[in-house]
């Protein structure tokens, strides 16, 4: 028997956790697909992104993962012959509304790709870069201050501080990630998108990247595309798989991996497919 896709059965409404707490959900998706001219990559995606939390999105390559989440931040608009449909809102507002300025979107979505890719610049004009675009700083003063904060966040200050001025891509691969993170939270975002932020590094760079990723959460509604199920186990509170350009199954990581509810998750997560 077909199990009904679990993203299919989220309610419009937002659920009440025990004791009456409403979940506060900042991303909604409802009924989104795209299409790479008339190639469709995404079918009908529902999606609730619960605010303050680290959302995973998993899946096999080639699955739509990354579609979606470029959909967030309409990074999809650069891709040519690229057309989405259904509807998404960010704090209750269409982003995809003819209205919206895409620029003014991308400040409150902050992104990191898979692979650290600092400005041919010094750190700290890495970390500026989107402070003097946006106009957010009114001194030399407020800038540092702000770059500063930024490094501190990203857990790379104490490593940097005496080199502010060397260029960014003369660090560690690990460090290069957490100058992008730097530079994504500086402009101070709402919302993170993550894509396989960790997939290039080794062990232990990439344990500092999810460190950093757990201390973010709660001031952050982080979404993160991971191909390793374990780095989904260990840093996210919700996980949704992805399957074929369809959410098959979404709901709370630990419930998600340990009772799946749809067959082709368990066969997932089991290794008999992906």
């Amino acid at each position: 028997m077909k199990v009904q896709p679990i993203a299919a059965q989220l309610p419009e409404s937002r659920p009440e956790r025990p004791g009456g707490k409403k979940r506060e959900y900042l991303v909604q998706a409802r009924d989104v697909s795209v299409f790479y001219g008339d190639k469709p990559a995404l079918h009908g995606v529902t999606l609730d992104i619960e605010q303050g939390k680290v959302t995973s999105l998993i899946g096999p390559s080639g699955c739509g993962k990354t579609t979606f989440l470029k959909c967030i931040n309409r990074m999809n608009d650069l891709v040519e012959n690229c057309r989405v449909e259904g509807r998404i809102t960010v704090a209750g507002q269409d982003i995809y509304a003819p209205d919206v300025d895409v620029v003014a979107l991308r400040a409150h979505i902050g992104m990191v790709f898979q692979r650290p890719n600092p400005f041919p610049k010094s750190i700290f004009e890495n970390v500026a870069y989107g402070l003097r675009i946006h106009g957010m700083t009114r001194s030399k003063t407020e800038l540092a201050d702000r770059v500063e904060a930024a490094l501190k966040r990203a857990a790379l200050w104490e490593e940097v501080h005496d080199r502010l001025h060397e260029p960014g891509n003369g660090l560690s691969g690990g460090q290069q990630q957490r100058l992008c993170i730097a530079r994504a939270i500086a402009i101070e975002p709402r919302i993170i998108l993550m894509d396989e932020p960790a997939s290039a590094l080794d062990p232990i760079a990439t344990a500092r990247i999810e460190a950093l990723i757990d201390e973010l959460r709660g001031d952050y509604t982080i979404v993160i595309v991971t191909h390793s199920m374990q780095q989904a186990a260990r840093v996210s509170q919700n996980t949704a798989f992805f399957h074929m350009g369809e959410i098959v199954e979404y709901g709370a990581t630990k419930r998600l991996f340990t009772s799946p509810r749809d067959e082709r998750t368990q066969n997932y997560i089991t290794g008999r497919i992906g």
